[in-house]
């Protein structure tokens, strides 16, 4: 079959209605006007297209065209709009045909002018790669048919029930080709694509929470710190948009990847170089994800109960000059490094540091007292504060273990 310059077969109509509605022929956009002057032009195409093999009832044809205007001869506006129709689509190129036929009282887009339709191409990937059984090859079919999908189905029409109809239906299954690639690609360990996966996602369907796919592939991959920050601006982003944060966290996501680490076979002098950090000789606390604090924190808090040490949990927060928490902006980021840093620097090499939230870090202060641990608001202060800086630090401190008999606070 000879195709246009645009890769589109000749002599077909190329129709797209996901993300949009326009009309191809031979390559060549066929002009469909402003949208208020040409609206049930519009909508008469879109539906006798789209419902090309079931047809639209009459009634239903009319509901479309007409909504809830008042029309004294509905059979003479419809044979009259269809008549434009054609006159149109002829001035467009399209060999003559009766496009629309009308049969036992439903319209049908004609055969002689055959379709390709970039929602009915997505459908058929999907199922072409639901019924087969190679796993590479229902992952190609998957993937395929997410590339497929560009958008809601005929985003201008929405209000319209059949419209909507099939928008729930396309949503549905592009939400079903994501799922089934991104396990397929988890089998595989291929974090790259998923990553490239999650971030089509979120882009065609904003607040459906598929940011939980890029951060699984960047923690796979080793960048925690980069799934860390997409975390922070995604709960922003949804708490602006829905009130409400995401129902994934990026603690969730390491635990759950850190379970299905697999290691080879090793002794156990190795193992334990992995586990020390032999090359690390840096001075002051030691800085860590949230997760790994987390884990820290338990450990310490057992041994501690039974051994009756004095630990200390610090949090420092990061406030304006009135005292209130910064809001984020680029001087909160700069100053958030500048914090850690600070942290670092005024606390010991058995200390345990992590970044919390945007301008807050927790401290592990093990065996230590509460006047040490205003000695150590004191550094963080010296090492923090400048003349011409109106930022400042709050502290909350609260006792981990504080007898030996193991009370916990």
């Amino acid at each position: 079959m000879a195709v246009t310059d645009k890769g589109q077969p000749e002599n077909l109509l190329y129709v797209k209605t996901l993300g949009g509605f326009s009309l191809s022929w031979n390559g060549r956009e066929i002009a469909i006007g402003p949208k208020g002057r040409d609206s049930q032009f519009v909508r008469l195409l879109e539906a006798v297209i789209h419902n090309r093999e079931e047809g639209v009832l009459r009634s239903q044809m009319e509901e479309i065209l007409f909504e809830d205007r008042e029309i004294d001869d509905i059979a003479h506006g419809m044979r009259t709009i269809i008549y434009n129709a054609r006159k149109r689509l002829e001035k467009e190129g399209l060999p003559k045909a009766n496009y629309i036929e009308n049969i036992d009282n439903r319209y049908y887009w004609s055969e002689e002018i055959p379709v390709q339709e970039d929602a009915w191409e997505f459908e058929a990937a999907y199922n072409a790669a639901e019924n087969e059984k190679d796993p590479d090859v229902r992952l190609r079919l998957y993937l395929e048919a997410c590339d497929l999908y560009t958008g809601e189905f005929l985003p201008q029409q929405t209000r319209m029930i059949w419209v909507a109809q099939e928008d729930r239906k396309y949503r549905t299954i592009y939400e079903d080709c994501v799922h089934n690639a991104a396990a397929l690609l988890r089998m595989n360990k291929n974090y790259h694509q998923l990553e490239m996966l999650g971030r089509q996602a979120s882009r065609l369907q904003p607040l459906a929470e598929w940011e939980a796919l890029i951060m699984e592939a960047l923690i796979a991959l080793g960048r925690d710190e980069e799934a860390r920050r997409l975390y922070e601006v995604t709960e922003n982003y949804y708490m602006d948009e829905l009130g409400f944060k995401p129902t994934f966290s990026t603690v969730e996501l390491l635990e759950r990847l850190g379970n299905q680490l697999e290691h080879q076979y090793a002794l156990l002098d190795e193992i334990q170089m992995e586990l020390s950090g032999i090359k690390d000789n840096m001075p002051g606390g030691f800085m860590c994800s949230y997760p790994a604090f987390r884990g820290i924190y338990r450990m310490i808090e057992r041994m501690a109960e039974r051994g009756g040490q004095s630990i200390y949990l610090m949090l420092c927060t990061i406030v304006d000059k009135k005292g209130v928490p910064m809001r984020e902006n680029a001087t909160l980021e700069r100053l958030s490094n500048k914090l850690g840093d600070a942290i670092c620097h005024s606390v010991r090499r058995s200390d345990a540091i992590c970044r919390y939230g945007k301008g807050q870090y927790l401290a592990l202060l093990i065996n230590t007292t509460r006047e040490d641990c205003a000695i150590v608001q004191k550094r963080i202060n010296y090492h923090f504060l400048t003349g011409t800086q109106r930022a400042g630090v709050e502290y909350f401190i609260n006792s981990v273990i504080l007898t030996p008999e193991g009370t916990v606070f």
